[in-house]
């Protein structure tokens, strides 16, 4: 059957990583929109809750939403607050230049493409982010953890994903990702292929004990070598 689908992690691997402050960012959203005397208060609040739901998908492996987080930090926000949040976020989202001659080249071999991400985000948001960088039409399907019960690595969560793009069979697709436990253990384990992006801060997502991935790249561009030689295998 060689290689039915290639599915993909959203943030470090079809996104280049960004080492982020979480405070700052949620400190420039409530400044623009909250008393001076509420912010420090607030994005204290919210990276607790962030922090906290993090902690509950890493080790219950339960997934969230941002309306979650809202709620545990006591903030309902606004429309206009949620536009910001967006936009905040912008710099920190953009779609690396790779990706659309490689997804190009994937459906040439009539190769699904999905993308399975650990997110708090909606739907509606990720797929703004997609079609503002031309790509939305070229996925077969998508699943964010924001409407699942699970997070990867929980098997279910990568099944959703085959389901989504309509994929039968585990060893006939590939999982992309940065990091080691979420992605490339819980993939394998599903029984998927898995492919590890490396970037500057995967370290520090490792730990031992872990499932090695089958190929280890450091950019998008050394996919496709990789997915042609399983597919012709």
């Amino acid at each position: 059957m060689g290689v039915q689908a290639v599915i993909f992690d959203w943030g470090g691997t079809l996104t280049p990583w960004h080492d982020l402050e979480l405070a700052d960012i949620w400190r420039t959203v409530c400044a623009a929109h909250l008393p001076p005397d509420a912010v420090e208060k607030t994005v204290a609040a919210l990276v607790a809750a962030e922090d906290e739901l993090g902690r509950r998908g890493a080790e219950e492996h339960r997934s969230a939403t941002l309306a979650e987080a809202f709620a545990m930090a006591g903030l309902e926000p606004t429309e206009a607050l949620l536009d910001t949040h967006f936009e905040t976020w912008t710099p920190h989202t953009h779609t690396d230049p790779a990706v659309p001659g490689l997804f190009a080249a994937l459906r040439e071999r009539d190769i699904k493409i999905g993308v399975l991400s650990n997110t708090i985000w909606s739907r509606e948001w990720h797929e703004r982010v997609f079609a503002r960088d031309d790509v939305l039409g070229m996925l077969d399907g998508a699943v964010y953890s924001s409407e699942i019960p699970w997070t990867k690595p929980h098997a279910e969560a990568f099944r959703a994903a085959m389901d989504a793009v309509g994929a039968t069979d585990p060893g006939s697709c590939v999982f992309v990702g940065d990091r080691p436990f979420d992605d490339i253990h819980g993939a394998k384990a599903a029984g998927l292929r898995a492919v590890q992006i490396r970037h500057q801060t995967t370290h520090a997502f490792e730990r031992p004990g872990l499932t090695p991935p089958d190929a280890v790249i450091h950019e998008l561009e050394e996919l496709l070598p990789h997915v042609e030689r399983w597919h012709s295998a």
